[in-house]
């Protein structure tokens, strides 16, 4: 962790030219010539002398109380000239100038930081450089330490992110601007160029095994050892539309966790990995035309509405759609259908390699 007091008497690249005036908000170095009950004088060369008192002595009394006669320091211009004709000057916001260009230089050369968690909301956890704060979004969390909770409760995400409170963890800069004063960590950018060499040894089609971590409402994750270091745990997603061909509302009936599965790798995108389920089982579409044809008229059982129309279950694994065009308004269409019961329909399209069929009701 950077130290904020031990930076402000570090060397820093700064003007020192002399010969040019001062400005407000400078940063300038100078030597220590006397040390006060309340006063700081400072002594900036061709400048004349500067002083640190008053409001600004008393923020930053532990640093002074650690300086000696002599020593070089850095300190930031507030005022040009003082009734007494001082350079009236600021430790702590020196301090927090070069704590931010230190930050800066971090995120561009990549740096990992050690952060301690001092606080939760839903949206991530807050940490603290120096004494400037940070933001760590869920977003930018590790695979091992994102809040996994179905349906998104916000009051679960945060009861799981409190679990790491006083803790400390690795992260990178993600984001900052000194302007705003933001400062975005990311714990997942860490571990991401390492992820990333080693998911380089897999290829969209691989098959791996592994076990369910945890469930969402959007699919379930699947942590697997890595190829040639069975050590190292990869962890992907199954999208809850790659979990098997019906149609899916809860992934919890479908898989559950602790399971052990078998999944085909269908992307590799950056440090992350997307599987399927369905990949691996028969796909119920195929030769679909032997039974199905254009015009024929079957049954099947309004499964769900959404806006385009309603979805009806002609076989535990085979949806069609029955478009809302054919009612003409959706209150027309859940006036003449019922969720759950059987009609009669006439196959007006089928396409089995989009797993596509689409249905009129027959009056």
């Amino acid at each position: 962790m950077i130290d904020t007091e031990k930076t402000v008497k570090e060397e820093v690249k700064l003007p020192t030219d002399s010969i040019k005036p001062p400005r407000m908000g400078e940063i300038v170095k100078g030597k220590v010539i006397e040390i006060g009950r309340s006063t700081v004088y400072i002594d900036l060369g061709a400048w004349g002398t500067g002083i640190i008192y008053g409001r600004e002595f008393y923020i930053s009394k532990s640093t002074i109380n650690n300086l000696n006669i002599g020593e070089v320091i850095f300190s930031k211009i507030t005022e040009l000239e003082n009734e007494d004709g001082y350079i009236e000057l600021s430790l702590k916001q020196a301090g927090k100038e070069i704590t931010w260009d230190d930050l800066v230089q971090k995120r561009e050369k990549g740096e990992i930081i050690t952060v301690r968690v001092l606080g939760a909301n839903k949206g991530g956890l807050l940490a603290e450089i120096s004494g400037i704060r940070g933001f760590l979004p869920v977003s930018q969390l590790s695979f091992e330490h994102y809040p996994r909770v179905q349906e998104g409760d916000p009051g679960k995400i945060l009861q799981e992110l409190q679990k790491f409170l006083g803790e400390d963890m690795q992260v990178k800069i993600f984001d900052l601007d000194v302007r705003s004063e933001k400062l975005i960590l990311s714990e997942k950018a860490v571990q991401s160029s390492k992820i990333k060499d080693i998911l380089s040894k897999y290829k969209a089609g691989d098959i791996i095994e592994g076990e369910i971590t945890s469930i969402a409402d959007f699919g379930a994750f699947i942590k697997f050892p890595a190829l040639e270091n069975q050590t190292e745990i990869l962890e992907g997603l199954i999208h809850i539309s790659e979990l098997d061909w019906q149609l899916i509302d809860d992934p919890s009936k479908i898989v559950e966790v602790g399971q052990k599965v078998k999944a085909k790798i269908i992307n590799i995108i950056e440090d992350r990995v997307f599987l399927s389920l369905k990949a691996l089982k028969k796909d119920p579409w195929e030769n679909i035309e032997e039974k199905y044809k254009k015009d024929d008229e079957i049954k099947g059982k309004v499964s769900k509405f959404n806006p385009f129309g309603a979805f009806i279950e002609i076989s535990p694994k085979i949806q069609g759609l029955c478009h809302i065009s054919e009612f003409g308004t959706k209150t027309k269409m859940e006036e003449s259908l019922e969720v759950g019961k059987n009609y009669k329909f006439q196959i007006l399209e089928i396409n089995p390699k989009e797993h596509r069929m689409l249905l009129k009701p027959v009056k």
